[in-house]
């Protein structure tokens, strides 16, 4: 498995990188690779990671696994790739965002770089998935990696607000030092469970919670599609 870690991550992460668990986990990955589609692509698993440096983290917003559908995974939780439908539990976010955040409006894509490159890192707990079969990298390592990613943030001086979005990513809060970094919790907002997540409005709770630590807001709202296809041309992207 390609480790394609930028250095901030890298310096902070050496510990979990070296365990035999993360070895095996690297081997299970290739393994997974050559009998079976796995997404996201080998070279976009670490996208949270070179989007948003470690020093640059100022929110952390956590989802489980990936998308297991053809081409909407790209290593951001709860993104897709600009080309593709927006995903139900996204749908949802942006009808709050709609409510909760003045001026936002629903974009016509699910590509949340934007707001990963002001600092919102979107962190996925598993990074990988096999094609079509939700949950099926779970158990094999990436937990105890993701723990460490979210203890080495928990451990930095500077705060960093998280945001725990359903049960899953609520039981993260063990890991977090919460008399340091600002914790907002709400449902998560898939169609399943959107009853606990609608009307909570934590958008803009994210963001009273960075001026509170003298952070400036997160701007919610994302470019059309054409915008975003544009800049990809212009950087050489897919």
């Amino acid at each position: 498995m390609k480790i394609d870690l930028p250095r901030s991550w890298r310096k902070v992460l050496a510990d979990e990188l070296s365990r035999p668990s993360f070895a095996e986990l690297a081997v299970f990955v290739d393994e997974e690779r050559k009998n079976h589609e796995v997404f996201p692509p080998e070279d976009e698993v670490w996208n949270a990671f070179k989007k948003t440096p470690f020093e640059k983290v100022r929110v952390a917003l956590l989802g489980q696994d990936p998308y297991v559908g053809k081409g909407q995974a790209h290593g951001l939780c709860f993104s897709v790739c600009h080309s593709q439908r927006i995903p139900p539990s996204l749908a949802n976010m942006f009808r709050e965002l709609r409510e909760d955040i003045p001026g936002f409006e629903v974009p016509d894509h699910g590509c949340l770089e934007p707001w990963a490159e002001q600092g919102v890192f979107l962190l996925n707990t598993i990074l990988t998935v096999r094609a079509g079969e939700v949950g099926s990298h779970r158990g094999k390592g990436w937990e105890t990696f993701t723990d460490g990613v979210i203890s080495a943030l928990s451990a930095r001086k500077e705060p960093v607000i998280f945001a725990l979005f359903g049960a899953h990513a609520q039981k993260k809060a063990r890991l977090v030092d919460a008399s340091r970094h600002p914790i907002i919790k709400t449902g998560h907002p898939s169609p399943l469970s959107v009853r606990s997540f609608s009307g909570t409005r934590p958008f803009s709770a994210i963001n009273a919670a960075l001026r509170s630590i003298g952070k400036t807001e997160i701007d919610w709202r994302l470019p059309p599609r054409r915008e975003l296809g544009a800049a990809a041309q212009a950087s050489g992207l897919p």
